[in-house]
């Protein structure tokens, strides 16, 4: 009898999800259309989008175009029925968001963050949400989670930091420490990841089921999304893509092994192997990309190895994985074609031939309020995935 139980709750889990699915990529949309999609019967649509209703994740909207009987009522996402919060946590600010049941920013500050103690980080993370919900004049009833993305090894079944290079930490539960304080689901993940997510929720691979995202910045990032779900790994590690060793001879990376990906591919492994060659200091990669628009040779050729080295094991993603989308992002975006059309041949000349012409490359320029957005996804993702996933 319980495992009956159990199956019904299941199925209606299942259906629950499919249905709220429908009307956030079709909506408006009529409760038949709806029942002749998914293949259920109009009584389990009706009777599960009452429930919906009753939650205000769904509302009924304008009438529908009559075919001579009586308008149908269409159903519609209800973006203010319920907020969620995502921070993007630096070691030095934090990005606080709050978005709707849309992933639609309704409100961001950028807070200065300085401790490294995990306590304390934690009241002042509970404090960011509480300042952020005040200022938006949202009531407390209407958070329905909080999601923290960060840099590092993160265990997000267990909302552990396993690892943080920024703060040092390890073994840290900051989900349970916020959560604690706020007395709302708090879900913490890698900050790549939580990017992927939004991707997959409500950005430009909405449609895809498999692909991975790689960022450009202080670092270099991977996230993946296997049959529409993040992979993450057995304890939270999968990812760590600037950390592919490429010169076992090479510089010491911050994770302790040489030749890693990243210190020659980042921004400060760019703006460092600039000063090296310029005789003036620059600082910014802002100020790299100027010397190349100048024509400064050298210059060129660093931004176009660096662009060269992400693309070959780009390659060796595409190879190992099959993905049929690749986004690359981040802040390194500022490099420009400098790096980006040298990483496009290089995957080109690399990925296994039999692959060619099954992916996609995407870039897609962005600043720091997606980071938070995409923190926020981490919430909206538990509301919109099925049971059985």
């Amino acid at each position: 009898m319980a495992t009956s139980i159990g199956n019904r709750d299941l199925i209606r889990g299942i259906n629950r999800s499919s249905i709220l699915n429908i009307i956030k990529s079709d909506g408006p949309i009529a409760r038949a259309e709806i029942a002749r999609i998914i293949g259920l019967s109009p009584a389990t649509v009706t009777g599960i989008t009452a429930d919906l209703i009753k939650e205000e994740l769904v509302e009924e909207v304008s009438l529908g175009d009559s075919s001579g009987g009586r308008p149908p009522i269409l159903l519609a996402l209800k973006p203010s029925g319920g907020y969620v919060i995502g921070i993007k946590l630096m070691e030095d600010h934090l990005i606080c968001a709050l978005t709707d049941l849309e992933a639609n920013v309704v409100s961001q500050q950028h807070i200065s963050f300085q401790t490294k103690e995990p306590d304390q980080a934690a009241r002042e993370i509970s404090q960011a949400v509480k300042d952020t919900l005040a200022k938006a004049d949202i009531p407390r009833a209407k958070l329905m989670g909080v999601g923290v993305g960060l840099a590092g090894v993160v265990d997000h079944e267990r909302g552990l930091v396993r690892y943080s290079p920024f703060f040092g930490w390890k073994n840290v539960p900051l989900g349970q420490k916020i959560g604690s304080a706020l007395d709302v689901p708090v879900y913490i993940d890698n900050d790549v990841n939580t990017f992927a997510v939004a991707e997959s929720l409500f950005g430009s691979a909405e449609d895809e089921r498999d692909f991975i995202t790689v960022t450009i910045g202080r670092g270099i990032g991977l996230g993946i999304m296997s049959n529409g779900v993040p992979f993450r790994g057995a304890t939270g590690g999968a990812g760590e893509f600037g950390h592919l060793v490429i010169d076992e001879d090479g510089p010491v990376c911050s994770c302790g092994n040489q030749g890693c990906l990243e210190v020659y591919a980042s921004e400060p492994a760019v703006i460092q192997r600039a000063n090296q060659t310029l005789n003036k200091k620059v600082e910014t990669i802002e100020e790299v990309v100027s010397l190349a628009e100048e024509g400064n040779p050298d210059i060129v050729a660093i931004l176009a190895d660096a662009g060269q080295l992400i693309g070959n094991k780009i390659a060796d993603l595409i190879t190992l994985m099959g993905p049929r989308l690749v986004i690359v992002s981040g802040e390194g975006t500022r490099m420009g074609d400098y790096l980006f059309q040298p990483m496009v041949e290089a995957v080109k000349e690399r990925v296994m031939p039999a692959v060619r012409g099954s992916y996609e490359i995407r870039v897609e320029p962005w600043g720091d309020d997606v980071w938070a957005r995409g923190a926020a996804c981490l919430v909206l993702k538990q509301i919109f995935v099925s049971p059985y996933v």
